[in-house]
């Protein structure tokens, strides 16, 4: 069979559209390379998500299926792992992508406008409240607990064995 040594490599490309956005001339897809290309994760968020094939489906030495079935499951593979991706980021990324703008808008007026006028408003109090705390405690905890320490003070504890 010889097949099962040799690494298929089944991609499918898809022109998204056919006319050039930066209005230059339109490159053939020799001239085209992965560089000219737009990097969509630069901070590698989604690293973890590029599986392939192989990571996901494999079979172990002494059980191949016949090669024709391994070619044609790993093309059908491809085929609907691009095209349910580009159904779903279809029909989803543009209303999850409005869901997501309106919450990070949300928690970020929250974050300028009450949490962190909140949090320096406590700090600009708490040195006064650190004085009040202190004196109350001085006054009503300090001898309530130094009159208990004294009295367990004369406490002893012997143990005997017999």
């Amino acid at each position: 069979m010889g097949l099962e040594t040799e690494k298929a490599d089944t991609r499918i490309f898809m022109d998204d559209d056919n006319f050039p956005r930066s209005g230059g001339p339109a490159l053939s897809e020799a001239g085209k390379s992965a560089e000219d290309e737009l990097d969509r994760d630069p901070h590698g968020l989604n690293a973890h998500l590029q599986l392939g094939f192989e990571d996901v489906i494999a079979e172990p030495e002494l059980t191949h299926s016949f090669d024709k079935v391994w070619i044609c499951s790993h093309a059908l593979f491809e085929l609907s792992k691009y095209l349910i991706y580009k159904l779903l980021t279809l029909v989803l990324a543009i209303p999850l992508a409005l869901v997501v703008g309106i919450v990070f808008a949300v928690l970020s007026c929250l974050h300028i406008w009450i949490v962190v006028p909140f949090v320096k408003t406590c700090l600009m109090v708490l040195p006064s409240v650190q004085t009040i705390w202190k004196s109350l405690t001085d006054v009503f905890v300090v001898p309530f607990f130094q009159s208990i320490g004294r009295c367990f003070a004369m406490v002893n504890i012997r143990l005997d064995q017999e």
